[in-house]
């Protein structure tokens, strides 16, 4: 099920994306216990993320993700954001965001 939300998600993002541009690399390979994807826009966009499912048919099992995901803004500036989310929440990294003290 997890999985699947996954995949949703990519196929809404890469429905929101510019008409104009052309997905140039796609890969993904999901497994019971785990998953990876990758793929990069003609238009500079780019993601990828691995997923683990952490302590598997217990009560304490969550899903433990790493990824990045870049993007040009509209001031023409590339963005990109590395993050880790698991049971401690969503956590990203970027030059462009803040840090907390």
């Amino acid at each position: 099920m997890k999985f699947l939300i996954v995949f949703v998600a990519l196929f809404a993002f890469a429905a929101a994306l510019d008409s104009e541009a052309q997905i140039i690399k796609f890969t993904s390979d999901v497994g019971p216990e785990s998953f990876n994807y990758e793929y990069a826009t003609s238009d500079s966009q780019s993601a990828n993320a691995q997923g683990n499912l952490l302590y598997p048919n217990t009560d304490h099992e969550s899903l433990s993700v790493q990824g990045s995901y870049k993007y040009v803004g509209d001031d023409g500036v590339t963005y990109e954001v590395r993050y880790v989310a698991d049971e401690n929440g969503f956590q990203p990294q970027g030059a462009h965001l803040p840090v907390s003290p």
